[in-house]
């Protein structure tokens, strides 16, 4: 019976650090959406490009996805659910293999969101992403990690919470409200076939952080492929890009098609 009670105790006390460590996902949404940003990329006459997710990871610095920045003269960022945008003042970190920007603005006094470690999450665990998508600040999904693919040396996180153009680098957190990857695209046709970089990725790429320089620079290195290109079909019609236009209200997703593309991704 001793023996029994002392298992039992420790049982507890195990399922009480799980507990513990866990957030609510009402917790987990109030403290995301006051680091999370909508990104508005702007072409050479001032006129919107691009519209993406961001989320703070140093002071006054975002990290995104660079294909949302990418082909930009200049751009602005806004917290979710504020008036107030601040200038894009430059890049300070590419990884173009991996479809990460780190960019760089200033004055602006938000918390950051604590990184996780993408190798040690497991195939069912529970996920949230955070976005905005189709302009829709703040919008906020729950889903799992469906898969963790292998392409080659890297990997990419299969998720099933829902994404949608304007969803590109936003942060996909766990059930402790630690970012674990950053939305970058899905599997066009497919059901909740959604993809996120893993944070270890980001990890990396913020050692490397230098003096920021001018946004025109953040385009992809030539000789480099990005990860995304070793998956899909071969076959298939190509990458959907986005571009938008402007009205009063929101940001409307145009698409085109490049025909040199590969694979068969919607890349948000």
């Amino acid at each position: 019976n001793g023996s029994i009670r002392s298992q039992s105790w420790v049982l507890i006390l195990y399922l009480s650090t799980i507990s513990a460590n866990a957030q609510t996902a009402q917790v987990i949404a109030k403290k995301a959406f006051s680091s999370t940003v909508l990104l508005v990329m702007e072409d050479a006459n001032g006129q919107p490009l691009s519209l993406g997710s961001g989320f703070f990871v140093r002071d006054d610095e975002i990290a995104s996805n660079l294909h949302v920045v990418e082909g930009a003269a200049r751009g602005y960022a806004k917290l979710v659910g504020q008036k107030a945008k601040y200038d894009i003042e430059g890049i300070t970190a590419i990884d173009s293999e991996r479809d990460l920007v780190v960019i760089k603005i200033s004055g602006v006094h938000a918390p950051t969101l604590n990184l996780g470690s993408s190798d040690t999450i497991q195939v069912g665990e529970s996920i949230y992403a955070v976005g905005n998508p189709q302009g829709l600040e703040g919008t906020f999904s729950q889903g799992i990690i469906s898969s963790v693919r292998e392409i080659g040396t890297d990997k990419l996180l299969q998720i099933t919470a829902p994404i949608s153009p304007g969803s590109s680098g936003g942060p996909v957190l766990n059930s402790k409200g630690e970012v674990i990857g950053v939305s970058v695209a899905t599997f066009r046709g497919g059901q909740n076939l959604n993809f996120a970089i893993p944070s270890n990725y980001l990890k990396a790429l913020l050692e490397k952080r230098g003096p920021a320089k001018p946004l025109a620079q953040a385009k992809q290195a030539k000789g480099q492929r990005s990860i995304l290109a070793d998956m899909g079909d071969r076959n298939s019609e190509g990458v959907i890009g986005t571009q938008f236009i402007w009205n009063d209200f929101i940001m409307l997703a145009r698409v085109y098609h490049p025909r040199d593309a590969k694979i068969h991704f919607d890349q948000y």
